[in-house]
């Protein structure tokens, strides 16, 4: 199966600061920004594109319940994620089951871009 790293989510205090350093300090462009209240996510999304390579920079917008609040408190801004794309997500579920990799059924969800996707357990990714 095809594999490829799609995008590196940070979870940012400053999304208005942080969008500028992208885009003026790095060059990218602002390719959507919107803003998620669904359950597990509850985050202000802004995507950067640069020369391909795409950054989701994620801002909590409730927080006492959005996970990136959760982590910024317990970890600061930073990493939070890196999404990886797949040609069949349940195929690549069944692969990590076998490989003893959890995932995290309650993050199963479609995304706004109609994009399938879950999270993994981070104990059996690295932290990550």
């Amino acid at each position: 199966m095809k594999k490829g790293l799609d995008h590196i989510g940070i979870a940012v205090r400053d999304l208005e600061g942080s969008i500028n350093f992208y885009i003026h300090v790095l060059g990218g462009e602002l390719v959507d920004r919107y803003r998620s209240e669904a359950a597990g996510v509850e985050s202000e999304i802004a995507i950067i594109d640069i020369e391909g390579a795409r950054t989701e920079l994620l801002m909590p917008t409730n927080n006492t319940t959005s996970p990136i609040a959760r982590f910024i408190k317990q970890k600061g801004k930073g990493v939070h994620h890196i999404a990886y794309r797949v040609d069949n997500l349940d195929i690549a579920i069944k692969d990590l089951k076998k490989e003893d990799i959890r995932v995290m059924e309650h993050t199963r969800r479609v995304n706004k871009h109609g994009r399938r996707l879950i999270y993994l357990n981070p104990a059996d990714t690295e932290g990550t």
